[in-house]
């Protein structure tokens, strides 16, 4: 196996004027992991905490959702580099194995710290999401998991529910889900600092906590990406107000070197594009940060020299880069991928005298969470309670497939699973008194998973079941059909592209029948050929009004599609997950599976 490069931070940046922080601050001290008692290594003066200078590990990963479970298919694979420039896929991720990987990671570091940057929980598959989430928090606790900030989707459910994922307290509405047990909360504190009460103006939940250890103090910052109202429910962030990534952050650095904490680490739920989609490769290369674009790059140059690291999610990519501060300086910016699949494991130095990090000496590099090492034997059990829990539901065959249906792991814009579920929601929506739709549109970030034929769990290979598809679909949406006319058809296919969703774009999946062409060559809402677009082989008529059905999300403008939500003479219908049951149950069965679309409704020119 080829060695996971490091990063190295290329300046040492030393402040002066430290001030004892008080023990009244009223600064929050995140607890110490338990797996950080081990001792130091021999010899050793930067891990045994002796000397001017003390190495503390910082243990980080991100956009968890709730998988506790291995992932399937591509969803559960990372792509590894090999010196020779060959790739392989290794398959990774499960909370058993993370917690046996973060664990022995931690052994012979007496400073250690583990951190998380948003969507712990949230679009999770059914063994975490039937329960709303708990197992997961009981799991992230049972990791030693000492702080996270907020993403998106722990507001899938509102504010209200996002704060009993913190404080804990049964479910208001399904109450307890075993006898005698109630739901406890997180043991780490979750952070937004830059997610208000628009009332108050006041934080909904603590803006930062600082992590100490024998007198090394680590303070952690945590904000979500500002357009997270673009991209959940309204509901979802119902009084609540989001604000600038940066000037968040640097405003509460500010108030933590005032507090004498000269070591901070920004936990944001926002990222980048790679270059590359192996986990281990030069992201550096040519030059510092060069290997990554996208949204965090910008959050990176503008974020105070102050914080010392950037742990940073939401794109669900790898990758382990040094983007200079606006000092110029380098500064190391993380991403773990996703679903648990990877941990970043980074040094940070700290000056005892200074008590600062000095740069130089910041190394990073993202670790394999590979399922070939022993499970830990309480996540096994964990994982086992929820599942006879769950078992009723989830079990439930609802479909029968040929093949895997790519659909999250999918290599192209349109994926097979993307135009089934188009086709099922169409379906479900199609007749004159469900909503007549002529045709459907569905997100691609709702779709969470593939669906594998030889699936793990022992149901029997090409078997569907009510856990699975609500893997692949767990935001229970839903269905809406609504008045669009051409034009704003056309202008939504432009959105895909253009606007906020330029750099990233969001590839709508389509009904069989609509059609078009998407020219990568170009740039903006020219991506898309506006003559090609047709229905059933004729021209989309501008002027003319379509029936179109989309998930009360799509409908409501989210993911950058504020066109969407100008359409008219709305007519609401069963669940997408319910779209999905009844498509599987009418076009399948054991004998007859239901085969892979062919995806060649989106005709891509590059």
């Amino acid at each position: 196996m080829p060695a996971t490069p490091q990063r190295r931070c290329a300046v040492r940046r030393l402040t002066t004027g430290a001030a004892v922080l008080a023990a009244a601050a009223g600064v929050l001290s995140a607890a110490i992991p338990a797996g950080a008692e081990s001792g130091a290594r021999p010899g050793d003066a930067h891990a045994s905490g002796h000397g001017r200078t003390v190495d503390v590990q910082l243990l980080s990963f991100n956009d968890f959702h709730g998988n506790l479970e291995p992932p399937a298919g591509s969803s559960g694979q990372v792509t590894e580099q090999h010196p020779d420039g060959s790739t392989e896929k290794i398959d990774a991720g499960g909370v058993e194995y993370l917690a046996t990987a973060l664990r022995t990671a931690r052994e012979d570091h007496r400073y250690s710290v583990t951190a998380a940057a948003g969507d712990m929980i949230g679009a999770s598959p059914l063994l975490s999401g039937l329960f709303h989430d708990e197992p997961t928090i009981e799991a992230m606790n049972k990791l030693d998991l000492d702080v996270s900030g907020v993403g998106n989707h722990e507001f899938d459910e509102g504010r209200r529910e996002l704060e009993r994922m913190q404080k804990g307290g049964c479910h208001p509405k399904d109450g307890c889900y075993e006898d005698g047990k109630v739901f406890e909360g997180a043991d780490f504190p979750y952070l937004a600092a830059n997610v208000t009460d628009e009332k108050t103006g006041k934080p909904i939940l603590r803006p930062y906590t600082v992590w100490e250890r024998h007198g090394v103090k680590i303070g952690f910052i945590g904000v979500t990406l500002e357009g997270t109202p673009d991209i959940v429910s309204a509901e979802g962030v119902k009084g609540l107000k989001f604000h600038d990534e940066i000037e968040t952050v640097n405003t509460y650095a500010k108030k933590l070197d005032r507090l004498g904490v000269k070591s901070i680490v920004a936990l944001i739920h926002e990222g980048g594009a790679p270059a590359s989609t192996a986990y281990n490769y030069d992201c550096d290369s040519p030059g510092p940060g060069d290997g990554v674009s996208g949204p965090i790059t910008d959050i990176a140059k503008g974020i105070t020299p102050k914080v010392d690291a950037l742990v940073t999610g939401h794109t669900h990519q790898a990758y382990v880069c040094t983007v200079p501060d606006p000092a110029g300086q380098p500064r190391m910016v993380t991403s773990a991928s996703s679903y648990g699949k990877l941990y970043t494991d980074t040094t940070l130095t700290y000056d005892r005298r200074t008590r600062d990090i000095v740069r130089t000496s910041v190394a990073s590099a993202n670790r394999v969470v590979r399922r070939d090492q022993p499970k830990a034997a309480d996540m096994t059990a964990l994982v086992q309670r929820w599942n006879k829990l769950a078992a009723p539901v989830a079990n439930r065959p609802i479909g029968y497939i040929s093949a895997d249906i790519p659909g999250r792991g999918a290599a192209t814009p349109e994926s097979p699973l993307g135009d089934l579920i188009a086709d099922a929601q169409l379906e479900a929506m199609a007749p004159a008194d469900k909503g007549g739709a002529q045709i459907a549109l569905m997100n691609p970030g709702g779709i969470r998973s593939d669906l594998v034929h030889k699936a793990s769990g022992g149901e029997g290979d090409g078997v569907v079941t009510y856990g699975e598809g609500f893997t692949v679909q767990p935001f229970t949406n839903m269905m809406t059909a609504v008045d669009l006319t051409g034009a704003q058809l056309i202008t939504a296919l432009q959105q895909q592209v253009s606007g906020p969703n330029e750099a990233s774009p969001k590839i709508l999946q389509v009904s069989e029948g609509f059609t078009y062409t998407l020219d990568l060559t170009k740039s903006g809402a020219a991506r898309v050929v506006t003559d090609s677009v047709k229905l059933n082989g004729e021209p989309i008529d501008q002027a003319k009004t379509y029936r179109v059905a989309m998930n009360e999300f799509l409908s409501g403008g989210g993911d950058g599609f504020p066109v969407l939500k100008e359409g008219g003479n709305k007519l609401v219908g069963k669940s997408d997950l319910e779209a999905l049951t009844a498509y599987f149950a009418a076009h399948s069965s054991a004998a007859e599976p239901l085969s892979p679309p062919k995806a060649d409704r989106i005709t891509v020119l590059k």
